[in-house]
């Protein structure tokens, strides 16, 4: 093992013959025993040096001589300890993983060890919520401590795979792991790569890093990633749209400063639709003559109402 050194925050002139940094997983001999637990050998032949195992941290009992392997972290007052719960993941490494807590300082992710791994700010895509699950990566900042990162389109892009089986139109599912001003990009569970662009999103969910989506592939690339939709297909979503016009129309006693030479943004804004989708519903209503244009403005056709004829009929009729 290279011969690194770690200094605590108390002994910056006084460098330790230590080996081991923490969030090394090593397998080190049980020295001696203790009510506290078991002191395993540092490898520097001074007695101070040796490193704990709590009686906490131990998942089986331990005996003198026997060769334990593990995790080696720092306690609250900075000492190297050490730990039989092992991470799930090693440096390098990408996992999808919970967030333990939010500081202001960062996050901390659990990664299996004992303790929660530290996410900077710096290294972090978009916000985080404790319980979130989000793709890391670990690595080692420049201190030499464990750390971990959201930014690790590198690494999946290595892993991923081209999608197999699949045909457009077939449904996909995948978590999000990258964030970017045209939309989001999903790894999943085949290790294939998705991309979801912003306009074809569900514009009433709000996507966040780690969120399971489950779209509808629209096209597959030569590298064997794919593009998906989430919106409905545009039968279906016309009908929601449609109806999304008519319900605005009633609540302003029939009448919108919104028709076909609306501005694209604030069609997007107001109906968080394109600006072909919301000419294709008001064409289906104007088809069926429930509205009409005038002037920039389209007006809600009056409802044909019952003669008094007809309500008595329909009244006779229902008893």
């Amino acid at each position: 093992m290279e011969n690194k050194r770690y200094h605590t925050s108390g002994e910056a002139e006084a460098a330790s013959a230590v080996a081991y940094r923490p969030g090394d997983v090593v397998k080190l001999k049980v020295l001696r025993l203790s009510e506290a637990g078991a002191f395993l050998d540092a490898g520097t032949g001074n007695t101070s040096d040796d490193i704990l195992l709590h009686k906490l941290q131990q998942s089986t009992p331990v005996q003198v001589g026997d060769e334990v392997e593990v995790y080696l972290y720092l306690d609250p007052r900075r000492r190297l300890t050490a730990s039989m719960k092992l991470p799930g993941m090693r440096e390098g490494q990408v996992a999808y993983a919970k967030v333990l807590h939010v500081t202001r300082d960062g996050g901390f992710v659990d990664i299996g060890a004992e303790r929660g791994v530290f996410l900077p700010y710096t290294e972090m895509i978009g916000k985080i919520h404790p319980a979130q699950k989000i793709w890391i990566k670990l690595y080692r900042d420049k201190s030499g401590r464990p750390a971990v990162s959201m930014r690790v389109d590198k690494e999946l892009a290595k892993a991923a795979k081209p999608v197999e089986g699949k045909k457009i139109g077939e449904a996909l599912t995948g978590t999000i792991y990258n964030i970017t001003r045209e939309g989001f990009f999903l790894f999943t569970a085949e290790r294939n790569i998705a991309f979801l662009h912003r306009s074809e999103a569900d514009p009433k969910r709000y996507l966040n890093c780690g969120d399971e989506v489950t779209g509808r592939i629209t096209f597959i690339r030569e590298d064997g990633h794919v593009d998906i939709s989430t919106r409905k297909q545009k039968e279906y979503a016309m009908e929601d749209d449609s109806r999304a016009i008519l319900e605005l129309l009633r609540s302003r006693k029939g009448r919108m400063p919104y028709s076909d030479d609306t501005p694209v943004e604030i069609i997007k804004a107001k109906f968080g639709i394109s600006k072909a989708a919301f000419k294709r519903a008001l064409g289906r209503l104007m088809k069926e003559g429930k509205v009409y244009q005038e002037s920039g403005w389209t007006i809600l056709q009056e409802e044909p109402q019952d003669s008094p004829e007809d309500e008595a009929k329909d009244r006779f009729l229902s008893k």
